[in-house]
């Protein structure tokens, strides 16, 4: 019999994902959580939280790019940034790629993130937690949005999935506070999952954004290590125009702010990531419809 260690995937309840374990690097179980990171010969270096699996070294790139890239890159000059969660470093990496980011604020909950990221796959952070334009605050992104008066121009919640303690940061009041916390004409990105497998994670993101800005747009990327198909993430802003930015014109930003050699993102991919297939389209229509109708009801209750 095979003495391999195989990790298994347990977020979703009727199949299963294994992954080989060549080498346990780091593995805690307590009372609440179960984490474990690993040597695997495809995957690289992967994070296991609670039978989910969290980030690999290989594939990384994937979700920090588009996380990153797509709100920013839409921007003229973005000069604030705050990322929520993301203590790998990897979204602020990729932040701070941009010249014209004056300041970048990381918010993460658990120092313990940051130091395992830096112990285990420092990698994916690069040298980011050092930058000078890099802020690290240790506390609850909860609290931060809720007491911040400071105003930046992209809020990214690199959040995990809205279970547990990460649940917080997918309510209707933590992207209010979002909203309050951006400048006029702000963009919001969250993540959103994986639609096909997990609709209402995009439904009910789609209809909150939808209540609270003019406009709000799912995209996709492919993630290899999240089985399931396509890995959404969620736009919102006020300002509109953002969505028709060309890819020429990203092009041209991209290059006047030195930003080459990224491995994922690219101008027409920004664009496409936004065309969803129909049957995560029905899916966010239908919720922007749902936030629509409940918005009519409440205007029309005011007027009696």
């Amino acid at each position: 019999m095979s003495k391999d260690r195989w990790v298994e995937e347990t977020f979703h309840p009727h199949w299963r994902v294994r992954l080989k374990a060549d080498e346990i690097l780091h593995e805690v179980k307590t009372e609440h959580q179960h984490l474990v990171i690993f040597k695997n010969e495809t995957w690289g270096t992967v994070l296991m939280l609670d039978g989910v699996c969290q980030l690999t070294t290989s594939d990384e790139f994937v979700y920090h790019e588009m996380m990153a890239h797509v709100p920013l890159m839409a921007l003229d000059k973005p000069k604030r940034v705050l990322v929520i969660g993301g203590g790998d470093g990897g979204v602020l990496r990729e932040v701070l790629k941009h010249d014209t980011v004056a300041n970048a604020t990381l918010c993460e909950i658990d120092r313990t993130v940051v130091d395992t990221a830096l112990e285990h796959y420092p990698e994916i952070a690069n040298g980011c937690f050092s930058d000078s334009r890099a802020d690290i605050v240790i506390a609850d992104g909860l609290k931060y949005v809720a007491e911040t008066r400071e105003k930046f121009d992209a809020i990214i919640v690199d959040s995990s999935e809205p279970i547990g303690p990460s649940a917080v940061l997918h309510t209707h009041a933590f992207f209010a506070d979002c909203k309050r916390a951006l400048t006029e004409g702000g963009i919001l990105v969250t993540q959103n999952g994986l639609p096909f497998l997990l609709p209402d994670h995009l439904a009910g993101t789609t209809e909150i954004f939808a209540s609270l800005f003019k406009r709000c747009a799912p995209y996709l990327c492919t993630q290899p290590c999240y089985f399931g198909g396509p890995f959404a993430l969620n736009w919102a802003s006020d300002d509109e125009s953002l969505l028709d930015v060309s890819p020429k014109k990203l092009a041209k930003r991209a290059a006047k702010r030195g930003i080459s050699g990224l491995k994922y993102w690219t101008p027409a991919g920004h664009l496409a990531a936004f065309a969803l297939p129909a049957y995560a389209q029905t899916v966010a229509d239908k919720a922007i419809a749902k936030a629509a109708a409940k918005a009519a009801k409440a205007k029309a209750r005011k007027a009696k």
